[in-house]
C-alpha cells in the first residue's frame, strides 16, 4: 500500500500551516469525475477497497518525518508539527462511497470524506491515483467482457502495466470490471483472483522441435495444456499436435490475422478429431477488435487482453478531482463551492440517488443530502468507514464482479454501445441547484461570502 509520503508536496505544507492555525473542525471532500472518456457511455467505480485499506494503516514513519522536517518548503513549520502531530497521525474520519462495480456518471461523488481538515486533506492524492486508476481499467474491462458476447476474458497486461504495483491493482479492477482471470500471480495472491495463462514462444523455441514442446507441456499438464501453435506456422501446429496423438484443453493463436488463423485452425482441429480441443486468441486485442472477431464469427472460445486493459490505452488519465465541499464552524455546517471557470464545483455534502423506471436504470439525481429522495430513487452512496474503521467486511471479487455485471445490464442499451453511446441523464436536484445559486451569488457580491451564504441558506445536512 501507498506509504504517508505517497501525496504532493502542497498536501503536507497545508497541513502544517492548518496546524499551525489551530485548524481541527471538521471537514468534508468529495471525489468525483468530471467528464467521460471519448467513446465512453459509463465508469465502473473500482478501487474503494484499496483505498480504505491505504487509510486504515495510514501513519507517518520516523524516517518519513526526519525527511518532511529537512524539506526547504517546510522550514517554517513548528517544531510540535514534526515532534508531536505526525508521529500520533492516524485517520479517524469517515468515508462514504459507491460501491465497487456500480456504473457512475460525470457530476457524481464516487467518494466523500468527512474528517478533520488536515486528515481529510493529505489523503487526497493517494485517493485520486487509487479510486481514478482502478476506475478506468474497471470501466474498460467492462466494455472488453461486453464485446466478448459471454466469451471467457483473461486479464493479462501485467508486463505492460506502468510497473508491477499498477500491474496487480489493474488485475483487480479488471476482474471486478467483468474479466474472468488473470496472468499477474502476485495480483492473484492479493486479491484471492483466479489464474490463468499457457506457454510463450520461447518454450516453444527452447526445445528441438515444436512437437517435442507440445508433448513435454502436456505430459504435465494434461488436457490443463494450452498449446501456443503460432511460433511458427498455425495449421502446422496442429498437425504436430494430432500426429502426436495429444488433446490439449485449448490452443493459443498471438499474432496474424485472427479471423482467418481461427477459421483455418479450427478446421485442422475438426478434421483432427479434436473438436473438443477450444481455441483462445490474444495478441494486442481491444473491444472494437474483439467485437469484430465475435461479429464475424470467428470461432474464437475466449479472449487474453493485455495493454488494453493494464494501461486503459485508448484513455490513460481519468479527470478527476476532489474538492472541499463543506466546513463545520461553531458546530454548524457551511457548505463552500468553487467558481473558477469551467470548473466550478456544487456545494455542501451529498447524496446521489439512481431512479428506476421498467426494471431498469432510468436516471440519477445528485442532491443535498437531507433532502427527499426522489420516487424510485435508490441511494449510491454509503457509509463504509466510522471513526477510521470500516464499517463492514470487503465483499469478494466474484461478488464485485457480478455486481458490476447486473448494475450494468440494467442501464439503457443505448448507453453501453461501445461507440457513440448514448448520454445517460444526471439531474441536479432543485434543492441543490439554489443552493449554488445563492452562495455564488454571494461569493460575487464580496464579502464573507461562504460563511453569510451558508447561515442564510435553508441547507441543513446535520
Amino acid at each position: 500500500m501507498p506509504a504517508a509520503l505517497a501525496t504532493d508536496l502542497y498536501e503536507v505544507t497545508m497541513a502544517a500551516g492548518y496546524f499551525h492555525a489551530g485548524r481541527t473542525e471538521p471537514a468534508s471532500f468529495e471525489l468525483s469525475v468530471r467528464g467521460l472518456p471519448p467513446d465512453r457511455g459509463y465508469l465502473v467505480a473500482a478501487g474503494l477497497e484499496p483505498a480504505l485499506e491505504h487509510l486504515e494503516r495510514l501513519c507517518f514513519t520516523a524516517s518519513e518525518i526526519g525527511y518532511l522536517r529537512n524539506q526547504p518548503a517546510l522550514q517554517g513549520a513548528p517544531a510540535s508539527f514534526f515532534d508531536d502531530f505526525l508521529p500520533r497521525f492516524r485517520f479517524t474520519g469517515d468515508v462514504w462511497a459507491v460501491r465497487e462495480g456500480a456504473p457512475v456518471f460525470p457530476q457524481e461523488p464516487l467518494l466523500r470524506v468527512t474528517a478533520p481538515l488536515i486528515e481529510a486533506q493529505v489523503v487526497e492524492t493517494a485517493l485520486l491515483a487509487i479510486v481514478l486508476f482502478q476506475t478506468s481499467v474497471a470501466s474498460r474491462a467492462a466494455r472488453v467482457v461486453q464485446a466478448a458476447e459471454g466469451r471467457p476474458v483473461f486479464e493479462f497486461g501485467a508486463r505492460r502495466a506502468h510497473g508491477t504495483g499498477a500491474g496487480r491493482l489493474a488485475a483487480r479492477a479488471a476482474c471486478i470490471g467483468g474479466c474472468d482471470a488473470t496472468s499477474d500471480v502476485e495480483a492473484g495472491l492479493a486479491f484471492d483472483l483466479p489464474l490463468a495463462g499457457t506457454m510463450a514462444h520461447s518454450w516453444v523455441m527452447s526445445h528441438r522441435s515444436e512437437t517435442e514442446a507440445f508433448i513435454r507441456f502436456t505430459d504435465l499438464y494434461g488436457r490443463r495444456a494450452v498449446l501456443l501453435i503460432d511460433t511458427y506456422d498455425s495449421a502446422r501446429a496442429v498437425r504436430h499436435i494430432a500426429e502426436a496423438r495429444l488433446e490439449p484443453g485449448a490452443v493459443r493463436i498471438d499474432s496474424g490475422d485472427l479471423l482467418a488463423e481461427s477459421r483455418t485452425v479450427r478446421a485442422a482441429l475438426d478434421a483432427a478429431g479434436l473438436r473438443e480441443t477450444q481455441i483462445f486468441a490474444s495478441g494486442d486485442l481491444d473491444e472494437h477488435r474483439i467485437a469484430a472477431l465475435v461479429g464475424e464469427r470467428a470461432p474464437i472460445d475466449g479472449f487474453g487482453v493485455g495493454t488494453a486493459l493494464s494501461t486503459v490505452s485508448d484513455a490513460p488519465a481519468l479527470g478527476g478531482v476532489y474538492k472541499l465541499v463543506e466546513m463545520v464552524r461553531d458546530g454548524e455546517a457551511h457548505p463552500v463551492l468553487k467558481l473558477s471557470r469551467e470548473k466550478q464545483t456544487w456545494p455542501g455534502v451529498k447524496q446521489v440517488w439512481r431512479v428506476a423506471e421498467d426494471g431498469g436504470a432510468a436516471f440519477d439525481v445528485v442532491g443535498c443530502r437531507a433532502e427527499a429522495p426522489p420516487r424510485d430513487g435508490a441511494p449510491l452512496l454509503e457509509e463504509v468507514l466510522h471513526a477510521g474503521r470500516r464499517v463492514r467486511g470487503a465483499p469478494s471479487i466474484d461478488t464485485l464482479r457480478r455486481r458490476a455485471r447486473q448494475e450494468i445490464a440494467m442501464l439503457p442499451s443505448g448507453v453501453r454501445r461501445l461507440r457513440r453511446p448514448d448520454p445517460y441523464g444526471v439531474e441536479i436536484s432543485d434543492a441543490l441547484a439554489r443552493l449554488a445559486d445563492e452562495i455564488g451569488r454571494r461569493i460575487r457580491a464580496g464579502g464573507d461570502e461562504q460563511s453569510r451564504a451558508a447561515a442564510d441558506s435553508t441547507y441543513s445536512n446535520r
